[in-house]
């Protein structure tokens, strides 16, 4: 896969609540980034295990119900792509919406993820609630 079609199978993958697929996208040693990462989140994860333990319990705080306005930008290095996204889905210990808008910069290599920059919104995290113990 390249790294356009990994973007394609990561989000099938969290709409089918398979967070351990999605971390088995990685590479062994790839790295996953959250440059705007709040002081009590981890800001860099390294290597699929550290991916997969991160994303674990992720399924008990949101269940994802679809992905909507997908841009996917290709850049002049075919390794890369940047992907604009929302996820639409609800806060599963309450019952509420969750919308949260997100853009990752994905760089695959022999089609696994080997860095992953997520600049999702810690701020409108907390405005919808979705807040301690869960990964965005």
């Amino acid at each position: 896969m390249n790294a356009r079609e990994i973007v394609d199978e990561a989000l099938r993958l969290v709409l089918a609540h398979d967070m351990a697929g999605f971390a088995d996208l990685w590479a062994e040693d790839g790295v996953l980034e959250f440059p705007f990462a709040t002081p009590d989140r981890p800001r860099r994860l390294v290597g699929r295990q550290a991916v997969r333990d991160y994303l674990r319990d992720y399924t008990d705080h949101v269940a994802p119900e679809e992905v909507t306005a997908l841009t996917v930008h290709l850049t002049t290095d075919p390794e890369v792509v940047v992907a604009e996204f929302e996820i639409t889905g609800r806060l599963v210990p309450t019952g509420a919406d969750y919308r949260m808008g997100y853009i990752a910069v994905v760089t695959a290599r022999d089609g696994e993820i080997t860095r992953y920059r997520d600049y999702w919104s810690p701020a409108a995290a907390g405005e919808i609630g979705f807040g301690e113990g869960a990964a965005a």
